[in-house]
């Protein structure tokens, strides 16, 4: 089973075919910056499993969402918002507001955080 998907772009930063700065790479986890930040720090946080969304993963994907929000823990410390705090938001679907079909958490911190609606 190939775990990327061909038409995605974040399979494609992924597998290198884009180019992207990772601020954590492991097996599993891959972590790059946003394109379009909506705070001083914002990171994706990306199974290397192409995952749709979260109505896709099955039960034997939690392990791999548990790896996930610890790789984004590690990386929030290393950037140094463990101190003053930091969000994590996964957006699941078009009402949600997902917009790559690539199940990923946004890693928020850098400024107080709101919500914006």
């Amino acid at each position: 089973m190939n775990p990327q998907n061909n038409d995605c772009i974040f399979c494609k930063i992924i597998a290198g075919e884009i180019p992207s700065k990772f601020a954590y790479r492991d097996d599993d986890v891959a972590v790059f910056a946003d394109i379009n930040p909506a705070a001083p720090v914002h990171l994706l946080v990306v199974p290397i499993k192409h995952i749709a969304s979260l109505t896709t993963m099955t039960d034997a994907d939690a392990l791999l969402v548990g790896k996930m929000v610890a790789a984004a823990n590690k990386v929030a410390k290393e950037q140094g918002l463990a101190e003053r705090g930091y969000r994590l938001t996964i957006n699941c679907g078009e009402d949600g507001g997902q917009l790559v079909q690539h199940l990923h958490i946004h890693l928020l911190g850098g400024r107080p955080l709101k919500w914006e609606n």
